[in-house]
């Protein structure tokens, strides 16, 4: 036997013993590695607002909130931090840790138009944020004042062209879709309408009805009451076919208008996002729930009666719907010329 082989043979049970100890020791020291998904949540959860309490988006948050809640077994809390058309609220999710307990719920502009608005933005959606869910779209609704001579949307562009500067269209911020809709008639159709920008929805309704403005976009949500009530007309909604909020007014695409504008702004979902690098599994933990609390007979009626459409995509369908609306609204609003600081 040479002097190899004897060492091998001599050795080779306390090399087994040794390698036996050795795993023993990694064993213990060595955490052991369990999906994220399946200890999540084991806290509160936060959705940020960046906006105001008592909105439309406030409403759904909170409505969604419950929902998941129950679901995920953990309290989901909703916080409000408006400011800055919702720079404020957005850049603390966008730099909050990203273990899916802090959520952003919001409309479009600060994850579109606030790109192109603001040089300096401090966040940058396309890569620190995450689309998580699309939980519904509140089609827009062109109307009218009742003093206005005109029922169609031709007849508005047509008054329009003849009465340059007289009608005033109202919206709820620069930048915001309304203001890039205005823009959008102005240098398409040769319309001379001028714009007015308030601090969000609530005040360009409470003008509108006033007389102040004559023209506005609004959400259905938001303005089926007063159409209801016959203090304001509505042309058209925006998008390629009729809302069962309301029935009878048609389309911009049955009114002739099929331009992509008309169809992809105010169309933009409420969307459900976290930080970029929240943990895949996470992600698509939040997304199923999510979805199905957004199916759920509660939220349904909920959407149903305030003039909502709800959709609850999953994470991947959200993204790429994001992807394909964000140029869209870039190039928009770039075209205004508007900058914000």
């Amino acid at each position: 036997m040479s002097k190899v082989t004897e060492y091998l043979v001599v050795s080779t049970p306390k090399i087994r013993s040794a390698l036996r100890i050795i795993a023993c020791v990694m064993a213990a020291t060595t955490p052991m590695v369990v999906p994220a998904a399946d200890s999540y949540p084991s806290k509160p959860v936060r959705i940020i607002v960046p906006y105001p309490a008592g909105g439309m988006i406030d409403t759904t948050a909170r409505a969604v909130a419950k929902g998941l809640a129950l679901r995920l077994g953990k309290p989901v809390v909703v916080e409000n931090k408006p400011g800055a058309s919702g720079i404020i609220g957005t850049d603390y999710v966008a730099k909050a840790s990203p273990d899916g307990y802090t959520l952003l719920m919001t409309l479009s502009t600060p994850i579109t138009a606030n790109v192109a608005l603001y040089r300096k933005l401090p966040y940058d959606p396309r890569t620190d944020l995450r689309a998580v869910s699309d939980i519904a779209t509140s089609p827009g609704v062109l109307v009218v004042s009742n003093s206005l001579p005109v029922k169609s949307v031709s007849e508005l562009i047509s008054y329009a062209k003849n009465n340059p500067q007289k009608l005033r269209m109202g919206s709820w911020g620069l930048g915001s879709s309304p203001h890039l809709l205005q823009t959008y008639l102005n240098k398409t159709y040769g319309t001379d309408i001028l714009h007015v920008p308030y601090k969000g929805e609530a005040p360009l309704i409470l003008e509108l009805l006033s007389g102040q403005i004559n023209v506005a976009i609004g959400s259905t949500s938001s303005l089926r009451q007063h159409i209801a009530a016959g203090k304001i007309r509505p042309l058209a909604v925006l998008g390629s076919r009729r809302l069962k909020a309301l029935p009878d007014v048609p389309s911009m695409v049955e009114s002739g208008y099929s331009d992509t504008p008309f169809q992809v702004l105010t169309l933009t979902p409420t969307t459900l996002m976290t930080p970029a690098k929240t943990p895949p599994e996470i992600l698509s933990k939040v997304g199923r729930e999510v979805s199905s609390v957004v199916g759920s007979p509660v939220l349904q009626k909920m959407f149903e009666e305030s003039g909502q459409e709800p959709l609850g995509n999953t994470p991947q369908q959200a993204q790429m719907a994001y992807q394909t609306y964000l140029p869209v609204i870039l190039k928009l609003t770039a075209d205004t010329g508007v900058t914000l600081d």
